[in-house]
């Protein structure tokens, strides 16, 4: 397993726009997040959604349109065509900066035709419980790719490639997932609703010899197409989990090249992460969802939350080695499925917890980066005008920070309800390490000890004015202000 050290970047948020250029503007700018600090980036999917050019990428219709066939309304995806898609990549990797892809394996959406089978209803919210006897149904599931005329591939998918839908035209209601005769849900995935195997759409059949073939194809002509570094891999927790380890080593050894990965496996059960990883043998990260909820939480009850607690039960604090850490991310954004709001004002403290401490592989947040502005309709039905902050100048002085002064021993002070610090000892490229102090409640003072003595450390955040000198054994009073964070460094650094 490859240790990664540096920082990625998550390119977009759930309402990027289709006027964004975002692959454009992602070649454009490449060689100024190599510069501000970013080691990778994470693009989102590339494929042909259902809903063309206005589809975030997740509503997967075609894996081998990458904006390059008259599909579903367009030949570009929502972030460009597959030929600024390619320069995007090329661009980034010249800056260099390594490239992941984000891939959907578990469903297909916006089928050519239906087609009329047998199928079984289940309740969506226990898929162990039938709602009634094996049935005609009529369902969206053959696929023709009509604008790509069997182009890279020649596969036309029928309803015996996919396990289980939740449309039957046959049948009004809208409260049933229908299980398609001789098909059974996968058992290795997350047991919410009893059998999480089902998501949306045409729910993919990994145990289907055409299907296990064609996913292995795309993989390598995939990373033939794009060179990329490395994968996110969408919805790990609703597929057979040693799926990706098969695919993702089969990719490997048909393209000799050692690719890194991570699964959003979206859950803060400790037990449910740990399976997966015993499955996957670590050989892929996760992100650390468990540590975002904590962040979540903090925001929300302010001074009352414990921040030495901040890490408890994390898969940063129990993997290290295989945590991708995050603040937010597209799925967790105000008006979103899973909605999980870091509140603006502890934002900073939660990227100073995930880029300046030693462990975890750290993702900033293209909204929490640049900022963002949408409209949408939320849970109540009600629109709603959403305006994200950008914390660009905080995030560049912590990945500035990060570069040339997080090394070293790294001891922890975290000794107080409402504020923790720690220090970096540095190394001998990088002598004079660092101190991060920072506050939930009121102004905060801690002492703490550097392997600098004698030595001036200014608050990089410029927070805090007045500089702060160590004494002769290194210790020195550092500060930060209320609700805030401040980072020290050597003031010649």
């Amino acid at each position: 397993m490859v240790e990664y050290n540096g920082v990625m970047l998550q390119s977009f948020h759930w309402y990027t726009t289709p006027e964004d250029q975002l692959w454009r503007l992602l070649a454009d700018s490449a060689a100024t997040l190599a510069q501000a600090g970013f080691t990778a980036i994470w693009l989102p999917p590339a494929g042909k959604g259902a809903g063309g050019a206005q589809d975030a990428g997740y509503g997967v219709y075609d894996l081998f349109d990458l904006g390059e066939f008259d599909q579903k309304g367009s030949v570009r995806t929502k972030y460009g065509t597959r030929e600024e898609y390619l320069a995007a990549i090329k661009a980034a990797q010249g800056a260099g900066m390594q490239v992941y892809a984000d891939i959907v394996l578990n469903h297909k959406m916006g089928a050519d035709h239906p087609e009329n089978f047998q199928a079984t209803p289940f309740n969506p919210q226990n898929r162990h419980e039938p709602l009634g006897e094996l049935q005609t149904i009529k369902a969206w599931t053959h696929f023709t790719f009509p604008g790509r005329q069997g182009r890279y591939s020649e596969l036309q998918w029928h309803w015996w490639h996919f396990n289980a839908a939740d449309y039957n035209a046959c049948d009004e209601r809208t409260d049933a997932v229908y299980l398609f005769e001789g098909k059974q849900f996968e058992d290795s995935v997350d047991l919410e609703k009893g059998n999480f195997d089902y998501l949306m759409g045409c729910n993919l059949d990994l145990n289907n010899p055409d299907v296990q073939q064609e996913l292995f194809f795309w993989g390598k002509w995939f990373m033939e197409t794009t060179g990329v570094d490395g994968f996110r891999f969408d919805a790990v927790k609703h597929v057979k989990s040693g799926f990706f380890l098969d695919w993702l080593n089969h990719v490997q050894a048909q393209t000799q090249k050692q690719l890194f990965a991570v699964g959003e496996y979206w859950s803060g059960e400790s037990e449910a992460l740990e399976h997966f990883i015993e499955v996957t043998d670590g050989n892929m990260m996760l992100f650390d969802v468990s540590l975002h909820y904590h962040f979540a939480t903090a925001g929300q009850q302010g001074h009352n939350y414990d921040l030495r607690k901040i890490f408890d039960d994390t898969l940063v604090s129990e993997h290290p080695e295989l945590a991708v850490t995050l603040v937010s991310n597209h799925d967790s954004q105000p008006l979103q499925s899973l909605e999980s709001v870091v509140e603006a004002w502890f934002k900073p403290l939660a990227y100073a917890l995930i880029l300046l401490r030693r462990h975890g592989y750290p993702c900033v947040f293209a909204a929490d980066y640049y900022g963002a502005h949408y409209k949408d309709k939320g849970p109540d039905g009600q629109e709603h005008e959403i305006w994200i902050a950008s914390h660009q100048w905080l995030i560049d002085t912590f990945l500035h920070v990060r570069k040339n002064n997080a090394y070293g021993e790294q001891y922890d002070y975290f000794d107080h309800p409402n504020c923790v610090g720690w220090t970096r000892t540095g190394d001998e490229q990088h002598p004079g390490g660092m101190a991060v102090i920072l506050s939930n409640g009121e102004a905060g003072i801690k002492a703490m000890q550097t392997a600098s003595p004698d030595t001036s450390y200014t608050d990089r955040t410029e927070h805090v004015g007045d500089p702060v000198t160590t004494n002769s054994d290194g210790w020195g009073e550092f500060r930060c202000l209320a609700g805030s964070v401040s980072v020290w460094v050597p003031a010649t650094a």
